[in-house]
């Protein structure tokens, strides 16, 4: 089963770092086909796609961390120009939703961030591919990451 499969028409989807880089890098086919779908959903205008401040530097990290910045560049302008995207700025009131998330569920800062990103931008779901989702309520948690 497709993971778009579960998203409806004209949602919008807030999309963690994971699967990005995943689907940007290529170098794991399996894994980035999981989320494959999701992206060309939204080049076909089918779903919108929403990303955090959080995930643009985190996509970023890797490129300037082999001394590529062109490509670091072009990961920028994929999250930042595609049809069908947009950046969510982190913002005071984000920060006091994250914390409070943070609390709530025990959860990493940056995963805190991308949950408050996905709620703050009615989001129909968070697609990531981190376990650390598992007992959020408050939105769907969509993960390729098989459970054992």
């Amino acid at each position: 089963m497709s993971i778009l499969e579960s998203i409806p028409a004209g949602a919008t989807v807030v999309v963690d770092s994971g699967p990005i880089i995943l689907v940007l890098d290529g170098t794991d086919r399996t894994l980035a086909g999981h989320y494959l779908p999701v992206f060309k959903a939204a080049e076909r205008g089918r779903i919108a796609i929403a990303v955090s401040t959080i995930t643009v530097a985190e996509v970023m990290t890797g490129p300037l961390r082999h001394g590529d910045r062109i490509l670091a560049e072009r990961y920028r302008q994929v999250m930042s120009s595609s049809t069908n995207w947009r950046v969510v700025d982190f913002t005071l009131g984000l920060a006091g939703l994250a914390a409070e998330l943070r609390a709530k569920y025990r959860l990493k800062l940056p995963d805190a961030i991308q949950l408050a990103t996905a709620i703050d931008a009615g989001a129909h779901a968070l697609i990531t591919h981190d376990r650390d989702f598992s007992a959020i309520s408050e939105l769907p948690v969509i993960s390729g990451v098989r459970r054992r």
